[in-house]
């Protein structure tokens, strides 16, 4: 399966469970990442958005502690090396990281999730605050 589909059905799942356990919470989840578009379209989505701001899959518009909302990048396995502290040396998700900096900076919490279970665990954590 394409790894595209694979963070698509993560993004299914977490969104599911977002409106099951939390049904009065808004949420977005990004749609363009998992869709070929055509030419046409790409020029279009391309003149509507921020250069270089990579936009995370899924923005929780609940305020809670300090934070404004919870900004999620989903991946199907760890953006991290093995130490589990440095990211990978990868252009894209280097971006990922330094938009979801910018974010922090402006008092959104911002993580890095990888399968259903973490997500969850950082979902619940949040909504704890």
């Amino acid at each position: 399966m394409p790894k595209k589909q694979l963070e698509y059905i993560l993004q299914k799942q977490v969104c599911a469970y977002l409106n099951s356990n939390y049904p009065d919470v808004l949420f977005m989840s990004d749609t363009i990442a998992s869709v070929k578009l055509t030419m046409q379209q790409a020029v279009r989505n391309k003149a509507i958005q921020k250069e270089g701001f990579k936009t995370p899959d899924l923005i929780i518009f609940e305020p809670k502690g300090k934070y404004h909302g919870l900004f999620i990048e989903l991946k199907n396995k760890s953006p991290f090396k093995k130490n589990g502290v440095d990211l990978l040396q990868n252009e894209h998700i280097q971006a990922q990281a330094a938009t979801m900096e910018e974010l922090l900076k402006k008092g959104y919490l911002c993580y890095f999730c990888w399968g259903l279970d973490t997500a969850i665990r950082i979902i619940d954590k949040y909504m704890k605050l």
